[in-house]
């Protein structure tokens, strides 16, 4: 069974945020982090990665994605602070 990942980057602590999904959250967040990605997490330095969940199914992933991406920006950054208080880049504990 596959897992599927909703992430979200943020630029610096309470900065600019994106929202995404992914099966391979390794490969997208090291694209993400050194621009091979166009658009706009190249276009306004969104690399580091403060949130992910992980899904067992691809359409639940994309219903996820899309529910947070409608989110009110204060509801993002509490879903942030509750799991990462310290806003830490999490790609190095992704990489373990």
């Amino acid at each position: 069974m596959s897992s599927y990942y909703v992430y979200i980057l943020a630029s610096r602590r309470n900065g600019t945020l994106y929202v995404g999904v992914t099966s391979n959250l390794l490969q997208r967040v090291y694209a993400h982090r050194n621009d091979f990605v166009e658009g706009f997490t190249k276009k306004y330095g969104v690399h580091m990665l403060v949130y992910f969940e992980e899904c067992d199914e691809r359409e639940g992933a994309l219903r996820r994605e899309k529910q947070i991406k409608e989110w009110k920006r204060r509801w993002k950054l509490e879903l942030i602070e509750k799991f990462n208080p310290e806003w830490q880049d999490l790609y190095e504990k992704i990489l373990s």
